[in-house]
């Protein structure tokens, strides 16, 4: 059984350190445990429309054992029931994009892709959704980090008109090489979800993101706790 996750949503790698991230929201509680899949080292996923969350995963081991994302992306697809109702977007760890969309996905439906990224979304507003995410995470400041990128795009997205049915939940989701996420954010359930993720993603900007910064690793066991400690201490 598949679920109509009717989601605007983008894939997307920083082409500076190689990290992968998904951002997302929908019209349906809890969009971030169905749609977002991302392995480092192989590539970033978001399954969606009626959604076979299984698409993620196998397209990540194609991508992990030497295909790119459309190859892995048309080889999955091409054994996949339904195939006409599933919207995919997949960004590998090289940069290069692919997506699908079914021809009976819930219209406004379709999908732009780019270097290092691709956004898609169904049952929209209309196409200004996509086109106004595409023109953000394009732009590509320096010094802007991926989360930030991603998060500018998915308000965008939602300015534009989003989801045509309305609002509920969001997912900003960011992986690089240790086994735990740099960014891993949710709102559940909310009339406004993309502006709570927002006000998250600000207090993890001071609260949650230098502790992870400083949790230990597989190339730094004992992490960088005590900077932290220093830089968090009171003064005077």
């Amino acid at each position: 059984m598949s679920l109509n996750l009717t989601t605007f949503s983008i894939t997307a790698r920083d082409s500076k350190n190689g990290t992968l991230g998904v951002a997302v929201s929908t019209k349906v509680p809890a969009v971030g445990s169905l749609c977002p899949f991302i392995r480092y080292g192989a590539g970033a996923v978001s399954t969606q429309a009626w959604v076979n969350p299984a698409l993620g995963p196998l397209i990540l081991d194609r991508l992990e054992a030497g295909e790119d994302a459309g190859q892995a992306l048309e080889h999955v697809m091409a054994a996949e029931t339904d195939a006409d109702l599933r919207q995919v977007g997949v960004v590998d760890s090289k940069g290069i994009s692919a997506a699908y969309t079914g021809q009976t996905t819930d219209a406004w439906a379709g999908h732009k892709s780019g270097e290092n990224y691709s956004v898609q979304g169904n049952m929209l507003v209309g196409e200004e959704t996509l086109a106004a995410m595409e023109q953000v995470i394009v732009r590509n400041p320096a010094g802007q980090t991926l989360g930030e990128r991603l998060l500018q795009a998915l308000e965008a997205g939602q300015a534009a008109g989003g989801d045509r049915r309305g609002r509920q939940s969001a997912a900003l989701i960011i992986r690089g090489p240790q086994v735990f996420p740099l960014v891993d954010l949710r709102v559940d359930e909310h009339n406004d979800p993309v502006r709570e993720l927002r006000r998250i993603y600000e207090v993890a900007k001071v609260e949650l993101f230098p502790f992870i910064e400083a949790l230990p690793t597989l190339e730094n066991p004992k992490g960088k706790f005590a900077a932290v400690r220093d830089a968090m201490a009171p003064k005077g």
